[in-house]
């Protein structure tokens, strides 16, 4: 026997234990997800100041500790490496506190609120992130496809699941009447071109009686396979709330836009997306249409910004000018840029602390809003690129990377 067999092995150095972790990407993002869930449920319970405030300081604490151990690149690499898993632990991570929160009227309603919000944003990442195209009335062709289902709901008898679709459609034909403007402009002035559509389309909903004025409509609620989602349910004994309905419907169309739009990201659409946003002359130069391919993202984000409307009308079963304004549209970009611009997993916690810390800080009354801008601007100056920034897309990845 060699006498260095005797000789006891010494311990792991950090880059060797972190070495251990990249090596068991399932527990890394099994932890992740049960932690998060945790907090998620804790935060949307808490009810009194210093329980809201507690948690707050935990998440800074977190987050710092996250940075100091080199977790978040652990965490993020492990993602990479199981992106199936990572988004089946996200999917169920939500259906968890959908039935942890089944009784809960306006915990369910922010959830819906976060998942509508996230896939009119997933339109704007189409649109910003992988085309360049500028779109500053997001709010508009959301509350297009929520006018459309009013409409349509109320004095049609198609079937609510083919309103949604058909008010997505509307709102992407309504949005190619800004095709040629668009186009012909760049930066600042695409910009102002969709500011003033967005003005003029809440305008013209407040002098439009036939579209009920300034007061708006109402619309009716959702209807699949006779089940009529406005109505409460009791299941095994429990009341459920029938915003779990539209949780639940929230979720599967807020999933299936995920999905399009990575599968868009991966394709050679989203390849060709990636040079015209880069450098449009050299995109020409190379034989591509700069003028379709932005059609395309224009009128896609334009399609998943009107279904997330349509089922945001049903969800709120009341519409009115008010709810689609320029200050909406802002709220909108902030999403986007907060979470990491082209990076559509960053979305989702951007939603939540633009739509639901502000409901947590209601008890500092006017000074939440100051709070949460102060915290916002704290966020993009350490992280400058957004929580979630977009990595450089690797046309010839290595095959340990893989």
């Amino acid at each position: 026997m060699n006498v260095s067999d005797n000789v006891s092995k010494p311990l792991p150095t950090a880059p060797a234990a972190a070495g251990g972790w990249q090596r068991r990407p399932t527990v890394v993002l099994a932890i992740a997800a049960i932690a998060i869930v945790a907090y998620l449920y804790l935060f949307l319970h808490a009810e009194s100041q210093v329980a809201v405030a507690a948690l707050l300081v935990v998440a800074v604490a977190a987050t710092f500790a996250a940075g100091r151990l080199k977790l978040a690149p652990a965490l993020e690499q492990a993602a990479a490496r199981r992106p199936g898993l990572s988004r089946l632990l996200a999917l169920a991570g939500t259906l968890a506190l959908i039935a942890l929160f089944h009784e809960s009227h306006f915990v369910l309603l922010m959830l819906c609120a976060v998942l509508l919000y996230t896939t009119a944003c997933l339109g704007l990442t189409v649109q910003f992130g992988y085309s360049g195209v500028s779109n500053f009335a997001g709010a508009a062709f959301f509350g297009i496809g929520a006018y459309t289902t009013a409409v349509l709901a109320a004095h049609t008898p198609i079937p609510h699941v083919l309103v949604i679709l058909l008010s997505g459609i509307a709102a992407a034909v309504i949005g190619s009447l800004l095709i040629a403007p668009v186009l012909r402009t760049r930066g600042h002035y695409a910009a102002l071109v969709t500011i003033a559509f967005g003005i003029l389309f809440k305008t013209f909903l407040e002098v439009n009686d036939v579209l009920g004025g300034p007061q708006g409509l109402q619309v009716p609620g959702m209807t699949l396979f006779g089940f009529q989602f406005n109505e409460g349910m009791t299941l095994f004994g429990l009341e459920i709330s029938f915003y779990a309905s539209y949780a639940l419907l929230s979720l599967l169309i807020c999933a299936g836009t995920f999905a399009v739009v990575k599968a868009l990201e991966r394709s050679w659409v989203g390849l060709a997306m990636d040079v015209v946003r880069t450098d449009e002359t050299a995109a020409a130069t190379f034989g591509l249409h700069i003028a379709r391919w932005k059609v395309i993202a224009f009128m896609l984000g334009n399609f998943f910004a009107g279904i997330a409307g349509s089922v945001y009308g049903m969800v709120t079963a009341f519409v009115a000018p008010n709810n689609f304004t320029f200050a909406d549209s802002l709220l909108m970009l902030s999403i986007v840029i907060l979470g990491g611009l082209g990076n559509v997993v960053g979305l989702v916690p951007a939603a939540i602390i633009v739509l639901v810390l502000p409901e947590k800080l209601q008890f500092i009354q006017e000074y939440r809003f100051l709070f949460y801008a102060a915290l916002v601007i704290a966020i993009l100056l350490f992280r400058p690129d957004g929580l979630l920034p977009r990595k450089t897309r690797l046309f010839f990845p290595r095959k340990d990377a893989q």
